[in-house]
């Protein structure tokens, strides 16, 4: 008896941990953040204070449909962790669907006006000043559109920060982490505003939210864009974070605004013709380097070069004769033990198994556990011997379990810490032998990871047999001043050889 109901009490706990409960999805707070999310972003109707969930006509059902195919979510029409935790990220105040498409007819004019009238206390003003110019001139370098600042009157762009219910406008802030920021699309009276909210806290860096990005994305609905469901996009709906010294326009912005207003003048529509990189053009770098099986494959914009390293002959080839579907400008790549090779491109990375692309890609990399904010993978790495990968964006890295699939917590972490002295950014790197190869720039740094140390620098594309070490080890030393003496040695033996030859010859002379 004692033994069933042993086993009666293990069965419930094994039960239990494989349908854990989830209070948090049940949770009238829960509820309520749906409906409220819903209903301001996806136009969802209501009965009274509750959702309406009937079975033939579900609101609900639909709308979190529609919310979980927009971020590209598994689409169950539930409402299940992943869509709570979207829903809970910062983001811009405008639905993600209304009444107009993706964009509106735009203005019928290219000269726009703008003016602030106030400030944040959070920046300085020259600061705030800076980040609405530079938000603005990302959508001016794409289009004919010029925009000059006034300090009085209507312009036609109106910027203020505002906290909560704030004047005739029809939309409202909610405090801090919420909503960000709204703007209203070409028209008269408020149409083209742009309204910040005052309880975030503003800076022209990452320590908080940064104010270029969300103007430059609120701007984009002030000349008539539409949300865009590409994480990639600046008008995707909730905030990420991008290095301000790059333009934070995807293609899909480019095409989006252009469409309206068409491409600027100060574009030039003769199209340059693509270089041909040169295996030992000193100055040659590479966007990403792999194994696959016994090759190195080195990428370079529309390029590669395949390679044997135990043979010299390099292959040089277009990315496109290989895997037609990959883009150009790969920058990441690794081959783990499964005989599968990643391919990365922006925020999404494809796979292939025996050079062949599987089916179902390309795939977010959030799907491998990055965070929504990451925007792209600098280079990867798989070390063999701990079956871990390597991931590496600007000065950081995480960590990925390849035996059960997942990215392990605690990280990023400081590249500086687990691999000093490597140049940054990583551009590539990958493993050969017992070592890690890193390339940054025209350098290539050898990486013991076991003494965690440099043993060598290098030319980053010494691997075709044309470029010369750039610090040698002291092994490479040793062996270059061994090589030496043996050929001062060859050289003292012939000499000697050759006197002999005309001690002799002067004797014959002599005594002939």
């Amino acid at each position: 008896m004692k033994i069933l109901s042993f086993l009666c009490l293990f069965s419930l706990l094994v039960l239990s941990s494989a349908f854990p409960a989830d209070p948090e999805m049940n949770s009238e707070e829960s509820r309520k953040l749906a409906q409220a999310y819903l209903g301001q972003f996806y136009t969802l109707e209501t009965e009274g204070s509750h959702l309406v969930q009937n079975k033939r006509n579900s609101p609900l059902d639909g709308k979190l449909r529609e919310m979980q195919a927009f971020f590209g979510l598994t689409v169950t029409g539930t409402l299940d962790s992943n869509t709570l935790e979207i829903m809970k990220q910062p983001r811009c105040g405008m639905p993600d669907v209304g009444q107009y498409g993706y964009t509106l007819p735009g203005w019928r004019k290219h000269s726009l006006t703008y003016r602030i009238l106030n400030y944040t206390p959070d920046m300085e003003k020259s600061d705030v000043e800076e980040s609405i110019q530079k938000a603005l001139e990302v959508w001016s370098k794409v289009t004919p559109l010029t925009f000059t600042r006034i300090s009085k009157g209507i312009a036609d762009i109106m910027i203020a920060f505002r906290t909560r219910v704030h004047g005739k406008c029809p939309r409202q802030f909610d405090g801090p982490l919420g909503l960000l920021g709204h703007a209203f699309p070409p028209g008269w009276g408020i149409g083209g505003d742009t309204h910040f909210d005052e309880d975030e806290n503003w800076t022209k860096d990452s320590s908080g939210f940064n104010l270029f990005l969300v103007a430059a994305h609120e701007f984009g609905h002030s000349l008539g864009l539409s949300h865009s469901n590409d994480p990639n996009a600046l008008m995707f709906p909730n905030y990420v974070f991008i290095d301000s010294s790059k333009s934070p326009l995807s293609q899909d912005d480019v095409k989006a605004i252009q469409s309206i207003y068409g491409s600027s003048p100060k574009v030039s529509a003769k199209p340059k013709r693509p270089t041909i990189p040169q295996d030992c053009d000193p100055n040659l770098t590479f966007d990403a380097v792999t194994t696959i099986r016994k090759e190195v494959i080195f990428f370079k914009d529309r390029h590669l070069w395949r390679i044997y390293p135990e043979v010299s002959e390099t292959e040089f080839e277009l990315i496109s004769s290989f895997w037609p579907s990959l883009p150009d400008g790969i920058q990441a790549a690794y081959e783990n033990d499964r005989d599968e090779t990643l391919i990365f491109k922006d925020g999404n990375f494809w796979m292939i198994n025996s050079h062949d692309i599987l089916p179902g890609y390309p795939k977010p990399i959030y799907h491998l556990g990055f965070p929504r904010r990451t925007k792209k993978i600098d280079a990867a790495l798989f070390y063999r011997k701990t079956r871990k990968t390597y991931f590496f964006v600007e000065d950081r890295y995480w960590r990925y379990d390849e035996i059960n699939q997942f990215m392990e917590k605690g990280y990023p972490r400081r590249i500086a810490r687990l691999f000093p002295g490597i140049g940054l950014p990583v551009d590539a790197a990958f493993q050969y032998k017992r070592f890690f190869y890193f390339f940054s720039g025209t350098k290539q740094f050898e990486f013991n990871p076991n003494t965690k140390n440099i043993t060598r620098v290098l030319e980053a594309n010494s691997w075709f047999k044309c470029q010369k070490i750039l610090n040698p080890s002291p092994y490479d030393f040793i062996q270059e001043k061994n090589s030496n003496s043996n050929s001062v040695q060859v050289i003292s033996q012939k000499s000697f050889i050759l006197l002999i030859y005309c001690i002799i010859y002067l004797l014959t002379e002599i005594y002939s």
